[in-house]
């Protein structure tokens, strides 16, 4: 039940990730229709391409962390023995969920709040400015979820003394 929830929840976030980054890529593309080809460039464009490249960098962060790809180096800890980098990769995670239960969820919840309470809409769109803050507190969300479950992931593997263990998430050798 538990796997199956987070599996939807997965692909709801690069669902939304995708079609963010397609929304913004046909944004674009009518920017530069209507700035170079009609002479009339569109008053809105700018802000949109602005709003989805939020959504996209923000959730692309989360999926890229739930993928293990995020960039690191990993020259000092590729020295490691392998309970090293274990306590390493637990470090890391700890830091990752402190910083985004801390900051990025209830800061960004914090953030929203006050946003809405306060009525700010965007100059060009007219759209409420917490709709556009809003993607902090859902990639908070999302990356306290992984940074979690990779941190019991951990814990286990540290536990249970083996010598290698079975797929590190922190990405500890260089890839071409």
């Amino acid at each position: 039940m538990w796997r199956s929830l987070l599996r939807g929840l997965d692909r709801f976030l690069e669902m939304i990730t995708t079609v963010s980054m397609a929304l913004l890529t046909l944004d674009v593309t009518w920017q530069v229709i209507t700035r170079f080809i009609l002479k009339h460039p569109s008053d809105w464009t700018e802000e949109l391409a602005v709003f989805l490249m939020i959504w996209v960098g923000l959730l692309g962060s989360a999926v890229a962390l739930h993928r293990g790809a995020h960039l690191g180096i990993d020259y000092f800890v590729g020295k490691l023995s392998i309970k090293k980098k274990l306590y390493t990769e637990v470090f890391a995670y700890l830091c990752v969920t402190g910083f985004s239960i801390g900051v990025m969820l209830l800061g960004g919840i914090q953030m929203v709040s006050i946003t809405f309470a306060h009525g700010q809409v965007s100059p060009a769109l007219k759209i409420p400015m917490g709709i556009v803050y809003l993607a902090v507190p859902v990639t908070g969300f999302f990356l306290t979820l992984y940074s979690i479950g990779f941190l019991i992931d951990s814990f286990t593997q540290l536990k249970s003394k083996k010598d290698k263990p079975k797929a590190p998430y922190i990405n500890l050798t260089p890839t071409t």
